[in-house]
């Protein structure tokens, strides 16, 4: 997959292709609304019979209680845990979403409108990224296996991950079409969202500097993309920084809160116990499943020629999620983001039967569905 070129066409059929990606993009939408919409009915009516406020399970439940604390409070919390020694502050949590949740009245349910509207405008940047690359009804199964994931049900909580993906997924789209510093501006956006938000600058800048170097483009937009696109992940923690009177105050945040990038000691650690013969909780053996199909989705990206955009972010992506050590059980989560990977899934199911395409994805969202509801309402790791 090769990046696109752009495409010479009359008025006439630009108007008539604007409609029949608008329509393409509204069957993608309607599929990811299906399919999550159904996830958080699944979760809400399991929580309702649990005798829980499904508001409060799906807009509150383990870092959404940080967010909205943030969002109403402002930055200062901090929470000792004596047995373990750990501290664990807010500024780990990075304040584009919280922002916005304030903006929005505050609380569950603004936390909730927040993470649905960015979910739906992710849905529609990820399907514009498969269409550009392998045509509509790919781009469309994209979206709805992105929508199916095991973990699938953060994009309907109050988490940063729907924004994040939002941002990151229009940002490649905008690299791709050569549109720099709306890329670049976006990327500075995700940087301000959640740590993983540096995948979508290095994204911008790699791709900046090549065209710098390799192809001798000297345009300002390219100098200007490659320096804004990481200022907003870097002012966040240079701020923490200044706050804590420490230049690498908030990695020393991170690493209380048992979160650190250790090459990957700690994934080999927990993954070695568990295959050799140690106790494995569902959420393990599922964490376990999603990096190894990760790991094996990440050859074929390469030898498809996947554009470098979406390789140096996916790559970043995967350096972070296998190398950080942290709560395991919370990879698969950070992997979200990381839907180039399904690229040649979705290439392969559209060469597929039109109903076993269908079967597949139902087959895989049920699943889906199933496993959100047992995440949030039985297993008791944080997510």
């Amino acid at each position: 997959m090769d990046t696109p070129t752009r495409e010479v066409a009359s008025a006439p059929g630009r108007t008539r292709r604007r409609r029949g990606t608008a329509r393409s993009a509204g069957v993608a939408l309607g599929a990811f609304a299906a399919v999550r919409g159904t996830g958080a009915l699944v979760v809400a009516l399991g929580a309702w019979w649990a005798g829980k406020d499904p508001v409060k399970v799906l807009g509150g439940s383990w870092d959404s209680f940080w967010y909205l604390s943030i969002a109403s409070r402002g930055y200062g919390r901090t929470q000792m845990w004596p047995a373990s020694d750990s501290i664990q502050s807010d500024y780990a949590f990075f304040p584009l979403y919280p922002l916005l949740v304030d903006l929005t009245g505050g609380g569950p349910v603004a936390g909730l409108v927040v993470s649905w509207t960015a979910a739906a405008a992710a849905a529609v940047g990820v399907y514009r990224i498969g269409e550009l690359l392998l045509g509509a009804r790919a781009g469309v199964l994209l979206v709805a296996l992105w929508a199916s994931l095991p973990h699938a049900v953060v994009l309907g909580l109050a988490y940063t991950e729907p924004l994040l993906c939002a941002l990151a997924a229009w940002s490649l789209y905008a690299l791709l079409r050569g549109r720099w510093l709306w890329a670049a501006s976006l990327a500075a956006l995700a940087g301000l969202t959640r740590p993983t938000g540096i995948a979508v600058a290095a994204a911008v800048t790699v791709v900046a500097l090549r065209e710098l170097l390799v192809r001798g483009n000297r345009a300002p937009g390219v100098w200007a993309a490659g320096l804004l696109a990481p200022a907003g992940w870097a002012s966040y923690v240079v701020a923490v920084g200044a706050h804590r009177h420490d230049p690498l105050g908030y990695f020393t945040v991170q690493r209380q809160w048992g979160s650190r990038f250790d090459f990957g000691g700690g994934t080999l650690e927990t993954a070695w116990k568990a295959l050799s013969g140690g106790p494995v909780t569902v959420p393990v053996a599922v964490t376990l499943a999603v990096l190894a199909a990760a790991g094996l989705l990440a050859v074929p990206a390469v030898l498809d020629r996947t554009p470098l955009p979406l390789l140096v972010y996916t790559a970043t992506l995967l350096v972070i999620t296998f190398g950080g050590a942290g709560f395991f059980e919370s990879k698969p989560r950070f992997l979200l983001p990381a839907f180039p990977l399904l690229l040649p899934v979705a290439a392969a199911v559209a060469r597929a039967r039109p109903r076993t395409a269908v079967a597949l994805t139902a087959g895989l969202a049920g699943l889906s569905w199933a496993y959100g509801a047992y995440l949030l309402l039985m297993a008791e790791v944080p997510l």
